[in-house]
């Protein structure tokens, strides 16, 4: 293929140099080494890439040998979005749980163990954490990702989950500015559009990324949403007005500005992944995500060329690329910097300690940290007896939303199956014909406990477990997603979040374990 600069060319490397492309297999494909060595600077890791610490650990081994410092970034939320444990579910809770225990160190502490683990696999970028304040109970997207509705919660809980993980000498990305809990669309698939006025952005949304860059939080997530109150006419990736006049300019952000996933339809559908990027960048973004579906050397030239022919074109100025690629190779020298030894497990970080070193946790919590902040955060209510014999588990199962992916397994059987041998368990959708009466036939004379996850959302599964109750009172119903249905059942359990560890919870609450 003909390109348009040699490998060598200065605005090439930069052009390579804001790129964050992600790749298949599990080891480095030879295409993506000799662009690291052309001047890649960063890589993104999905759950299609991992399948052990130990190969991930090989896997960033194989990187670092074309540069030392590239920057290996990570959708590593915690909770119900996991790419470590994308197989089996994760060991942490996610912001949701940590936002109903509302205990600022425990977040941090949360966070510093993830961070210890990344770190400990070679990953030293992580895009967390959601900074949105989940305002819409609607929102197809966010939801327990968010730490909670309130503003000043969010806001404290983004702060503590920046120092924890950067602590343990992984960079924070603080996601998605300025804030995707106010939409009732999934940007993955359309552009959602938030009609408040400023007013209101600074009460509510702005006020966790405020107190993230307080942080030093050193990268922040663009969002691909519209918000007429700023800019009327573009998302906020593409906006000069809200990249570079609100966040660089009012807010004061220093660090790197990263973009969510250039091929999601809310920048792809409508401007083109080549053409979103070079508007990106103009307007103030300095590295690009290149995430699912696009994982070969040919989009990454593609992207590369684009930005280069744009430069050339006078539509880009060369002196915002460089600048843009200037802070990516910063961030990759600070986590160099910051890398040193792993911390032990078990360490974390108190408020005001310096980046890559550590303090002893409060008594009692270790590096199961993940499971102690998850039975914080279970709720029971209702006056049913506890479960001591063996029962069915009827999974009543939304369609999973692109961030969170359908392979991570979710729920309560397989630790109720654990607890108490003979326990069977079923998935039901909104296809399953009935639902109830499938249910009700697999438990036969055993309790059913009705698992949901965003009732309040899915008009179907209200009613299937309405239905449920009306025959079978003594049902127990474990939501695991946002508890805003009324409880409900002979016990009802809030877990604030699907995570494996949330399930472990939760199991453990039913049966006095």
């Amino acid at each position: 293929m003909t390109t348009l600069a040699s490998s060598t060319d200065t605005v090439t490397r930069d052009a390579l140099a804001v790129l964050q492309p992600g790749f298949t297999g599990t080891t480095a494909p030879d295409w993506l080494l000799r662009r690291v060595g052309e001047g890649l600077t960063s890589v993104g890791l999905f759950g299609r890439n991992i399948v052990s610490p130990g190969q991930l650990a090989a896997l960033t081994a194989q990187l670092r040998a074309e540069c030392d410092d590239v920057l290996v970034a990570i959708d590593e939320e915690g909770g119900d979005v996991t790419r470590l444990e994308v197989r089996d579910g994760s060991s942490f809770p996610g912001n949701h749980a940590l936002g109903s225990v509302d205990d600022p160190a425990l977040t941090r502490a949360v966070a510093h163990e993830l961070g210890r683990r990344l770190i400990e696999c070679g990953v030293n970028l992580n895009w967390a954490p959601s900074a949105d304040v989940n305002s819409n109970p609607d929102n197809p997207v966010i939801g327990v990702r968010s730490f909670g509705a309130d503003p000043a919660l969010v806001a404290r809980h983004t702060a503590a989950y920046v120092e924890g993980i950067q602590a343990a000498g992984v960079a924070a990305c603080t996601k998605h500015f300025p804030g995707h809990g106010d939409t009732a669309v999934d940007s993955h698939h359309a552009l959602p559009r938030i009609d408040v006025g400023l007013e209101t952005l600074h009460a509510r949304e702005l006020v966790p990324f405020k107190a993230a860059i307080a942080a030093g939080s050193k990268s922040v997530m663009s969002a691909h949403i519209l918000l007429p109150a700023l800019d009327p006419d573009r998302p906020a990736t593409l906006s000069p007005q809200i990249l570079t006049g609100l966040l660089r300019g009012e807010l004061g952000y220093e660090g790197l500005i990263v973009t969510d996933a250039v091929e999601m339809q809310a920048i792809a559908a409508t401007y083109g992944i080549e053409r979103g990027s070079v508007l990106a960048i103009a307007a103030g973004a300095d590295a690009l995500c290149v995430g699912g579906g696009l994982e070969d050397d040919a989009t990454v030239e593609r992207l590369r060329d684009a930005l280069v022919a744009a430069v050339r074109g006078g539509e880009l100025a060369e002196e915002r690329l460089a600048d843009a690629a200037a802070r990516v190779r910063a961030l990759a020298s600070w986590t160099r910097g910051a890398r040193g030894a792993v911390p032990e497990p078990g360490a974390a970080v108190q408020e005001g300690t310096a980046p890559g070193t550590a303090t002893g946790l409060p008594d009692g919590y270790d590096a199961n940290i993940g499971l102690v902040a998850a039975r914080r955060a279970v709720r029971v209510s209702g006056d049913g007896p506890r479960l001591d014999a063996p029962v069915h588990v009827a999974a009543f199962t939304p369609v999973a939303n692109v961030a969170v992916g359908a392979e991570t397994p979710w729920g309560v059987a397989a630790e109720l199956t654990r607890l108490l041998p003979g326990t069977t368990g079923a998935t039901y959708g909104i296809d399953s014909g009935d639902p109830v009466a499938d249910a009700l036939a697999a438990a036969g004379e055993r309790r059913v406990v009705a698992v949901v996850r965003d009732a309040h959302r899915h008009p179907w599964m209200a009613a299937a477990v309405d239905a449920l109750l009306a025959r079978r009172p003594d049902t127990v119903v474990v939501e695991m997603g946002l508890p805003y249905s009324a409880p409900r059942g002979a016990l009802y359990v809030e877990t604030h979040g699907a995570a494996r560890v949330c399930g472990l919870a939760a199991a453990e609450a039913l049966t006095g374990a």
